[in-house]
């Protein structure tokens, strides 16, 4: 089963960015096929491996933020806490109380989630990233942002 497929308008021109999601695609496809099997426990490894990465994956992309100047406090950051809290959720669900539909809910939520967050959230910080000149790979933070910034997304360019 097929929770999202991987394509070009997931492509933001990245790499570091464009490997977490084509990562996490490939994983939640895989969380995916297992959730739909009818033993709801195989799911777990699944589950477990797509929120390893998660986790990795959107600590990195707060590390460009912290390196680019965005806020401490940001909406893209809120996004990626409110996944991992549903995620942690979904977890206890399963293992604490043996119930498995949140967690065949989750790929189809989180294929629908993905798209949206990468062309508003990400493409945001991908832009912030090439206009400041930031490269991941020889990081140089840049200045903070001056406190007006704090509102909207909180990058340096989004007042």
């Amino acid at each position: 089963m097929t929770a999202l497929a991987w394509n070009d308008e997931l492509v933001l021109q990245q790499p570091h960015i464009d490997a977490d999601h084509e990562e996490f695609v490939r994983l939640l496809n895989a969380l995916a096929d297992a959730a739909a099997a009818a033993d709801g426990e195989g799911a777990l490894p699944a589950f477990d491996a797509l929120h390893a990465h998660v986790q990795a994956h959107f600590a990195r992309e707060e590390g460009f933020m912290a390196a680019t100047g965005f806020s401490a406090d940001n909406c893209h950051t809120k996004q990626h806490r409110m996944v991992l809290d549903l995620m942690r959720d979904v977890r206890s669900c399963a293992v604490e109380r043996q119930e498995w539909e949140p967690m065949r809910h989750l790929a189809p939520a989180l294929a629908e989630w993905l798209p949206q967050h990468a062309d508003m959230m990400d493409a945001a910080l991908v832009f912030t990233m090439k206009n400041l000149g930031f490269d991941p790979d020889h990081p140089t933070p840049v200045a903070p942002a001056p406190a007006e910034a704090d509102a909207g997304c909180g990058s340096v360019g989004c007042n």
